[in-house]
């Protein structure tokens, strides 16, 4: 199976042979040239040029390949699953519904390798995976409705792993996962289904760079204050706020440093950071009545023996804790296409979900 993961400003690439990976390739795209492309779902026709010439250099044929797949991007709102990326997902792709972003370039880079072999083309748990029960979705305004969107790729990836270890599937287990990237997600997985998530956009706790939830009334007295813009009022919700806006980086390493070298202010922020993710963890408990076989810490933040053991203090109680470090995209995008490949899973439409 090929494995394409399209980011900003680069393309991942991984061969995998059923669950070993043979090989991952980063390819990274100068800024200048990325941007001479005035819509990002234009870049594809470039970085397939890219990835034929890695798999060139690499002695590796496109016909070595039984499937591709790729990262999902912002479709409509859909359940988790792989998807079969059809002419008709390819030309949504291309339409942005849900907004210009790098992941809607995998459905398409992928769909157009797969129509040069004859292969079937798939995506996984695109990020708008959308299982919130309706009683989830109410906000307090009718006018804003709460928004399924978050790290589902990864939270779902190892859900299954942590069932597996339980001897169990993942439709057979209660879980409670919290991703801590650059933005936090924290989501309650009941018997198979996200049934409920914190936005990382706008919601839940602070992170690296985000706000989180913040007090409504202050947050609109700010915004009209004359201060700042529109666009300046989100870039500093999703990339100034949070840990950088308190302690000036992003970088959870450097923060736990000055914490470790005495620095009391940077101590108070993870501390906080840990604080508002226990919190998250226990909301999401009461959405599964305490009835909770695991509770897992994943993540690029989860590498952090302080985070995680702040976290596991308060949260214990209420289930085992497991912590799963990082964020295995590439393995989870390779396993979802092999479950429908191998006949495990069918393949599931876009027309008929969305």
């Amino acid at each position: 199976v090929l494995v394409i993961n399209p980011g900003s400003t680069s393309t991942k690439i991984a061969a995998y042979e059923n669950e070993t990976c043979l090989w991952k390739h980063g390819i990274d795209h100068p800024a200048d040239e990325i941007n001479a492309f005035s819509r990002v779902e234009d870049q594809y026709e470039y970085r397939i040029h890219q990835i034929l010439q890695v798999l060139d250099d690499r002695g590796t044929s496109l016909n070595d390949f039984k499937g591709i797949v790729g990262r999902g991007g912002l479709l409509k709102p859909l359940v988790g699953g792989t998807y079969l990326v059809d002419d008709r997902l390819e030309a949504t792709l291309h339409n942005a519904p849900g907004g210009e972003h790098a992941s809607n370039l995998g459905g398409i880079i992928a769909y157009h390798l797969g129509r040069r072999i004859n292969v079937p083309v798939y995506l996984v748990d695109p990020v708008s995976v959308d299982e919130m029960e309706p009683v989830a979705r109410l906000s307090g305004l009718p006018e804003l409705p709460r928004l399924s969107q978050s790290h589902v790729l990864n939270m779902k990836a190892v859900a299954r792993k942590v069932a597996l270890e339980l001897g169990k599937t993942y439709q057979e287990v209660n879980l409670i996962i919290a991703h801590l990237g650059g933005g936090i997600s924290v989501a309650p997985h009941r018997k198979g289904k996200m049934i409920d998530v914190n936005n990382a956009n706008n919601e839940g706790p602070y992170s690296v760079e985000r706000c989180g939830t913040l007090p409504a009334f202050q947050l609109i007295k700010l915004c009209y204050s004359g201060t700042y813009s529109e666009k300046e009022m989100l870039t500093k919700l999703l990339k100034e706020g949070g840990m950088f806006a308190y302690l000036g980086t992003k970088d959870g390493r450097e923060a736990e440093k000055r914490m470790n070298d005495g620095d009391l202010n940077a101590k108070l922020v993870l501390e906080g950071l840990c604080y508002q993710v226990a919190k998250e963890i226990g909301a999401m408990a009461t959405v599964l009545a305490g009835e909770v076989d695991r509770i897992v810490v994943t993540g690029g933040l989860a590498h952090s023996e302080f985070i995680t053991q702040e976290i596991i203090r308060r949260v214990s109680f209420i289930a085992p804790v497991r912590i799963m470090p990082g964020e295995e995209e590439m393995e989870a995008l390779a396993l979802g296409a092999l479950r429908v490949l191998r006949g495990e899973e069918k393949a599931l439409t876009y027309e008929a979900y969305a």
